[in-house]
């Protein structure tokens, strides 16, 4: 039997890759989630901008309106640093900037299309996300 985090990751898979292939159904455009909430923040996505909005909405309440189907003491792992927290935020922020998109974007939609670009980027992101816990945990110790 698998183990109950296993399952909600599986859950979480399934929700983001269903949110998607429903973005892509409605509107004919890869769903990236750091392109809509950019696209929002700096002003580029005027046009659209409440179907940003309305997903960026969805992605804060869907685990809201889950809540009530697991126990409320799962465990994320999430550190109490505060510190930690601000900077692994903008150094997620600032990576998928650089690399046009994230893993929503490149991770779920690319690679599902076969796109070399989103392969390529994905490699990346799961090679400097390794080495980012390898030096933040076991070499400066703050995580």
């Amino acid at each position: 039997m698998m183990e109950q985090d296993w399952i909600w990751g599986l859950v979480g898979g399934g929700l983001i890759g269903l949110g998607g292939a429903v973005f892509l159904l409605g509107n004919g455009r890869v769903m990236g989630a750091s392109g809509l909430l950019g696209g929002l923040v700096d002003g580029s996505g005027r046009s659209n901008w409440a179907e940003r909005a309305v997903f960026i909405l969805a992605v804060v309440l869907t685990p809201v309106i889950l809540m009530p189907l697991y126990d409320m003491t799962i465990d994320t792992k999430l550190t109490d640093n505060w510190a930690v927290i601000v900077a692994a935020g903008l150094l997620v922020g600032i990576g998928s900037r650089l690399a046009n998109g994230c893993t929503s974007g490149h991770g779920v939609c690319g690679i599902s299309r076969l796109s070399m670009r989103g392969i390529v980027a994905t490699v990346f992101y799961i090679l400097a996300g390794g080495l980012t816990i390898a030096l933040f945990r076991h070499v400066w110790g703050v995580i």
